[in-house]
């Protein structure tokens, strides 16, 4: 008994319905492409846009060095001679605001050392610093440098 052989019929892959996937694939990403955009932050800036800009003369300047040597307002002090001293300038002006810089070279325990100093003066000088600040390393470097202090 012989098998008749079929006819060659070549393979063939049916690709009628590969256009109808890929428009839908386009469809699909560029719907879901619209959902992923990234948003920013939603805030509300205030109606005053002019904030008061503070001078130099007009706060405590408190310089932490190499070695935990402290600077205020260019004048070497002790730590013990931290809070009279800015207690003295906060009798002239109770608003005046503390900036506390360190020197790139400064321990970080240092820093720490002056800043819970001065977070103590409601205890130690019965007057309270309401604002201390602390400078970015751009801000001392871009400020500081336009205003020659080193």
């Amino acid at each position: 008994m012989r098998i008749k052989k079929k006819k060659n019929v070549p393979s063939e892959i049916f690709t009628g319905s590969m256009a109808d996937i890929s428009f839908l694939l386009i469809i699909y990403f560029m719907i879901t492409s619209a959902f992923s955009a990234t948003r920013g932050l939603d805030f509300a800036l205030p109606e005053d846009t002019q904030t008061p800009e503070i001078k130099q003369e007009d706060s405590i300047d408190v310089h932490v060095m190499r070695g935990g040597v402290i600077e205020v307002d260019q004048k070497g002090i002790p730590i013990e001679g931290l809070l009279p001293y800015v207690a003295q300038k906060l009798k002239q002006n109770p608003d005046k605001p503390v900036i506390l810089r360190t020197d790139p070279d400064a321990t970080y325990g240092d820093m720490i050392l002056v800043f819970d100093e001065l977070r103590q003066a409601p205890d130690k000088i019965d007057m309270e610093i309401k604002t201390i600040s602390i400078p970015t390393r751009r801000e001392i470097e871009n400020l500081w440098s336009m205003l020659g202090i080193q």
